[in-house]
């Protein structure tokens, strides 16, 4: 599709989503794809501090599995903040079907954790709650990489400097997401 005709459709997104990322977010998202038009390609916007990665990533497969599947043409628009699990969801998108406006900026973080861990109990018992915790950790990191490879994929950006940067909370504007070959463009 031709840009000029891209930047038209951007205009007046079919799915629109804002606030955290979750269950609610989700719902809304299926019940706005239901009502889009049939063929042709669709916009989903979204503006979001972060929330659950997970519900991301299923909002993430939905859009993977109408564009390979149904053949859809499926763009992505970030308005204002598209943080964490924001992020996450632009993954699922190739670059060139990636658009930020002016003022929006990305945010990648690292996966995060807050879990107390009680050893308490039979040795044995012990051993295997520390060590399903250990799992849930090393799965977090894999589920994590796939996303940065994700983000990555098409872009000037490599796989190891956004794992490294994302341990800073890594803040990009839409100049230089564009730069980096992160988006296709900025309305």
């Amino acid at each position: 599709m031709p840009d000029s005709d891209c930047y038209a459709l951007l205009a007046n997104p079919h799915v629109r989503l804002s606030g955290t990322v979750d269950q609610d977010m989700y719902n809304s998202f299926r019940k706005q794809l239901e009502g889009c038009p049939d063929t042709g390609p669709i916009v989903i916007t979204i503006n979001t501090l972060g929330g659950d990665p997970e519900m991301a990533r299923v909002m993430g497969d939905d859009v993977r599995l109408l564009r390979e599947q149904d053949g859809r043409e499926m763009i992505f628009l970030g308005k204002v903040a598209v943080y964490s699990a924001g992020t996450t969801f632009m993954s699922f998108f190739p670059v060139d079907c990636r658009f930020l406006t002016k003022t929006t900026r990305l945010m990648i973080h690292e996966r995060q954790m807050q879990k107390k861990v009680v050893v308490d109990g039979p040795l044995r018992t012990c051993v295997a709650a520390l060590k399903a915790t250990l799992h849930e950790i090393e799965q977090s990191i894999v589920i994590e990489e796939e996303g940065f490879r994700a983000i990555a994929e098409g872009s000037n950006v490599d796989f190891e400097t956004i794992r490294a940067r994302a341990l800073e909370n890594w803040y990009i504007d839409s100049s230089e997401a564009i730069k980096l070959g992160l988006i296709h463009g900025v309305i």
